[in-house]
C-alpha cells in the first residue's frame, strides 16, 4: 500500500502550487499533495496520513485534529488564523503557524491609499469628473495632512509600517493596542501611545485599524466612530451596522475598507449608498511579490516543521 503524502495543501485557490513544489521537492517531499477541501469532512475524508496540511479557508478545529490523528501542524497562508480554532490545536496537540510578515509593505500602502483617496476626496471627485462635473469645489474641505492626526489601533508589523507612511506626509502619529496599552516591543519615538481606544478616536483626524481580531477586539469600532476610519485588518472589528449609521449621519468624514464581515460585499450593501466610502476586495495583502513570498514560506514552514527544525513562526505553543 502507497504511503500518504506527508505535507498536503488541503485548500488553495491559487492558480497553480509551484513555488510549493520547488520547495517541496528539494527537500524529498515531492509526493505532496494539493487538494481543494471545503469543509472539515473534507480534509477528514482526504487527508488522511497527513503531519503538515497547508490551509488557507477550511475550518480547522476538534473535528478535524480529532478526525485526522497524524496531523501535527497546519501552517496558513496568510497573517490571520480565524478559521483556526486554537484551543482544540492546543489540546490535540497540533503546531499552528502562519506567515505575519509576507505583505507588510502592501497591506500598510493599501491602508495609506485608502487613507489619501478619502482625505483628498479623490475616489469621490474622480466620479464627478467622469459625469462632466470639473469643479474642485466639489471636494471642500480637504485639509493639509500636516496638521492632521492619525490614530493607529494595533501597532505590531503593518502598523508600524504605516505609521512610518503617514508622518511622512507631516501627520501626528498617536497609537493604542488593545491587549497591553502601550506595546512590550519597541516602536518609533514619534508614536505617541494613549491608555485607551477611546482616547485615540477622541483625539484623531484618521483611525486606522492594525489589530488581530479577537474577542476582545470583535466589534472594537461601532457608534463611537467620528473620524475618517480606515480597515485593512479583520472586517469582525467593526460594527458595520453602526458603521452606516455614523455614516448617515454624516458625523463619519469617511470609512476605507478592505476587508468586511462577510465577503464578498454585496452590491445592496447600504455601505456602497455613501459617497465618502472607498471598498476594495481584500486585496491590501497583493502584490506579485508578496504572493510569491507567501507561498515559498508556507511551504518552507512545512519542510522545517516535518524535518524536525524549529519553525519560524509559531501561532501557539504545543
Amino acid at each position: 500500500m502507497n504511503q500518504k503524502p506527508k505535507i498536503i495543501i488541503c485548500d488553495c485557490d491559487h492558480k497553480d502550487v509551484e513555488i510549493e513544489r520547488a520547495v517541496f521537492e528539494a527537500a524529498g517531499f515531492g509526493d505532496f499533495q494539493w487538494l481543494h477541501c471545503k469543509t472539515e469532512q473534507d480534509v477528514i475524508d482526504q487527508c488522511q496520513g497527513a503531519v503538515a496540511l497547508l490551509n488557507q479557508y477550511t475550518p480547522m478545529n476538534e473535528k478535524v485534529f480529532r478526525g485526522v490523528p497524524s496531523l501535527k501542524m497546519v501552517v496558513r497562508y496568510g497573517v490571520g488564523v480565524d478559521n483556526v480554532n486554537l484551543k482544540d490545536a492546543a489540546r490535540y496537540g497540533v503546531q499552528i503557524c502562519n506567515v505575519p510578515d509576507y505583505g507588510t509593505n502592501e497591506v500598510a500602502d493599501q491602508a495609506l491609499a485608502l487613507m489619501l483617496s478619502i482625505t483628498r476626496k479623490i475616489h469621490h471627485v474622480g466620479n464627478l469628473t467622469k459625469s462632466g462635473v470639473w469643479n474642485y469645489q466639489e471636494t471642500i474641505p480637504v485639509h493639509r495632512h500636516s496638521c492632521r492626526t492619525v490614530g493607529i489601533v494595533g501597532v505590531g508589523r503593518i502598523g508600524t509600517a504605516f505609521a512610518h507612511r503617514v508622518r511622512a506626509l507631516g501627520c501626528r502619529v498617536i497609537a493604542c493596542e488593545p491587549r497591553f496599552g502601550k506595546p512590550p516591543y519597541q516602536s518609533p519615538d514619534f508614536i505617541e501611545f494613549q491608555p485607551t481606544l477611546e482616547e485615540v478616536l477622541q483625539q484623531s483626524d484618521v483611525v486606522s485599524l492594525h489589530c488581530s481580531l479577537t474577542e476582545e477586539t470583535r466589534n472594537i469600532m461601532d457608534s463611537k466612530a467620528g473620524a475618517c476610519f480606515i480597515n485593512v485588518a479583520r472586517g469582525g472589528l467593526v460594527d458595520e451596522q453602526a458603521l452606516e449609521a455614523v455614516l448617515a449621519s454624516g458625523k463619519l468624514s469617511g470609512a476605507g475598507l478592505d476587508v468586511v464581515c462577510s465577503e464578498p460585499l454585496t452590491k445592496e450593501s447600504p455601505l456602497f449608498r455613501h459617497d465618502n466610502v472607498v471598498v476594495t476586495p481584500h486585496m491590501g495583502w497583493y502584490s506579485e511579490e508578496s504572493a510569491m513570498e507567501l507561498k515559498e514560506k508556507c511551504a518552507r514552514e512545512a519542510v522545517r516543521f516535518v524535518t524536525g527544525q524549529r519553525v519560524h513562526y509559531p501561532v501557539n505553543q504545543v
